[in-house]
């Protein structure tokens, strides 16, 4: 837990943020103060050049920096993108695996949050903190403060229901399936087997979503998986896409794994969070979360 009067540390692993973005940032370091939170910002935070706020190389050694310092009790990325995976082979993952700190993003952070796992078997939370200073900010601060500070699993309920099959049980991977699948090939990418495959997604009508489903097919992973939770699908839900990307799995999938939906984990404003490396499990019968 993060404590009033404790520090966090902020980062962009992936695209840095536009200036335009400062006051928005200067309003989120403002909500968090309230909470006696205190932010520490990364010297790779806004663009220098379109989309880039420093290297691969400097943005993974902000990273490592806030692992390193031991005033820093949780570390936060506010960005996302296309850049996050050019820092992975540049983090000190013996530093990472013996802190005890909770490295928190989303979107392109799926590759850094799964990569964190599958090097160190530490859990990450897949969680934007923008999300404190935008519409639904009432809410979401209200569950960040119950879960970060107070210890209660707000954040993390999560409604859910099952498509196929009743209940299902595993350590929790993916999030965003197009930055997931840059892992693929990689000593980066996690193991399926017995995995609950959390997959979301913003950009991508049936099309590409179908491709990227393929190619999860095509690397064996509904064959291994425990099961499949499917977040919110942005693009393709707005355009009311037929197939649906339920229809998709489901084809892509069969009819045998698993399958639930949530509306609770995407790139909305209302988006929960959810703990990549961690057990969970699911239930028609029960909620056991």
């Amino acid at each position: 837990m993060i404590q009033s009067g404790d520090h966090i540390g902020m980062v962009c692993c992936s695209n840095g943020q536009k200036h335009s973005a400062r006051k928005t940032i200067q309003e989120l370091e403002n909500v968090l103060l309230r909470m006696g939170i205190h932010t520490s910002f990364s010297n790779a935070i806004y663009e220098k050049a379109p989309a880039v706020s420093a290297s691969a190389g400097e943005r993974a050694r902000a990273l490592m920096n806030f692992y390193k310092n031991d005033e820093i009790k949780g570390i936060f990325d506010i960005s996302g993108g296309d850049l996050a995976n050019g820092i992975l082979p540049d983090l000190d993952y013996h530093v990472i695996a013996d802190s005890p700190k909770t490295f928190c993003g989303y979107s392109d952070l799926t590759t850094v949050l799964n990569a964190i796992y599958t090097k160190t078997g530490r859990s990450c939370v897949l969680y934007q903190i923008r999300n404190l200073v935008y519409d639904n900010r009432k809410t979401q601060t209200a569950d960040f403060q119950n879960t970060v500070q107070n210890g209660r699993p707000d954040l993390f309920q999560l409604r859910y229901h099952f498509i196929q099959q009743k209940e299902m049980h595993g350590i929790v991977i993916g999030g965003n399936i197009r930055c997931f699948l840059k892992l693929a090939g990689t000593e980066y990418m996690p193991d399926f087997k017995g995995k609950i495959l959390l997959l979301e997604s913003y950009h991508g009508t049936a099309p590409q979503i179908e491709t990227y489903l393929r190619q999860l097919q095509q690397l064996g992973a509904f064959q291994k998986a425990a099961g499949i939770l499917l977040g919110t699908f942005t693009q393709m839900q707005a355009k009311s896409c037929v197939p649906t990307v339920e229809m998709l799995v489901q084809e892509i999938a069969g009819r045998d794994l698993p399958l639930a939906v949530t509306p609770d984990i995407g790139h909305g404003t209302d988006s929960k969070g959810i703990i990549i490396g961690q057990e969970r499990s699911f239930s028609s019968y029960r909620d056991t979360n």
